[in-house]
């Protein structure tokens, strides 16, 4: 799953597409607001996080661009300052969260996970589906209670599909949040990845739609 980050700071940006990373993430970085507007106008991500004070086009404004093209992206707004007037104009603006700087990197992606979940409609940090269960907190994969090793993108994988669970979600979709813009997959490359995942997880976890793309379904427990 792609993230964006809009920071100009390259330290504080490098540190958060590192540790986003070791999460299961993958990391987009733009140092201005006009690289982060195009970037989040004309790319697919899951999230960004995007500061307020950035050089060339503030925060407020790229978010405010983003919402009036329908960039709908959950976003979450990064500061040094602590001024209510501007927390409010950054909830207006369309923010789904907010972040003072210093903030601590754990927060960070336990609020990330959160609007991701909310934006898929769960609310717990475990996902589920018959015997396999991804615990997104501590990025692990166990069925049937035995720890699985999955590589980053068969984790990658996983994690999209089952923040997506009953619909069809097409090659092209899950290329653009499974792999970086400087991937080109091909769809036998993609076909030859869903089936290692099938085999360490199960033949049924994914289904394929011919002609239209995969479906995972969820299973309630």
């Amino acid at each position: 799953m792609r993230v964006l980050i809009v920071e100009d700071e390259p330290k504080i940006s490098d540190l958060i597409a590192a540790v986003l990373e070791g999460e299961g993430f993958i990391c987009e970085v733009a140092q201005d607001g006009e690289e982060g507007w195009f970037l989040g106008s004309t790319e697919t991500y899951v999230a960004a996080i995007l500061d307020i004070g950035l050089p060339k086009l503030d925060g407020l404004t790229v978010l405010k661009n983003w919402r009036n093209e329908r960039v709908n992206m959950p976003v979450i707004l990064l500061t040094a300052r602590s001024s209510w007037n501007e927390r409010v104009a950054g909830i207006d603006a369309g923010a789904d969260d907010y972040l003072g700087k210093p903030f601590q990197m754990e927060e960070l992606v336990a609020r990330l996970r959160a609007l991701l979940r909310r934006a898929g409609g769960q609310k717990s940090t475990l996902l589920e589906a018959g015997e396999v269960r991804l615990d997104l907190k501590r990025v692990q994969v166990t069925r049937a209670g035995r720890p699985i090793k999955l590589t980053p993108l068969e984790y990658r994988l996983l994690a999209y599909v089952m923040h997506n669970p009953n619909r069809v979600i097409s090659q092209s979709e899950l290329a653009e949040n499974i792999y970086s813009r400087d991937q080109e997959p091909d769809s036998n490359a993609l076909e030859v990845l869903v089936g290692r995942l099938r085999r360490k997880l199960g033949g049924d976890i994914i289904e394929t739609r011919r002609g239209f793309g995969y479906v995972f379904t969820r299973h309630e427990t």
